[in-house]
């Protein structure tokens, strides 16, 4: 039997790998705004700020692990991966100019 099938003949799924440098780039940009607080007062961020970034960032991170860990092929990987990115950067941006207010 080979060693990527299951006793049933079905493809098993490869265990979920975690990327902790992916979380942990998300974390470094999260601090950005809170190091430019320091240096200018022309970003003044408020918890509800780090509160909205963090759950974006969050949601970015789980949307890109579940494409890495989930998909198996590379077009739709990088599909998933590339829509999230997207979707993301179109929010920021949008929060950004005061679309939401």
């Amino acid at each position: 039997m080979n060693s990527t099938t299951s006793s049933t003949g079905a493809p098993e799924r490869p265990a979920f790998r975690f990327h902790p440098r992916l979380w942990i780039a998300a974390a470094l940009l999260l601090t950005l705004p809170a190091v430019a607080m320091q240096v200018t007062s022309e970003v003044n961020w408020g918890p509800e700020d780090f509160a909205v970034a963090g759950l974006m960032l969050l949601v970015l991170c789980a949307a890109l692990e579940g494409a890495m860990n989930y998909l198996t092929a590379l077009r739709w990987r990088v599909s998933a991966m590339t829509l999230a990115v997207l979707m993301f950067l179109t929010l920021w941006a949008h929060l950004a100019v005061g679309l939401f207010d």
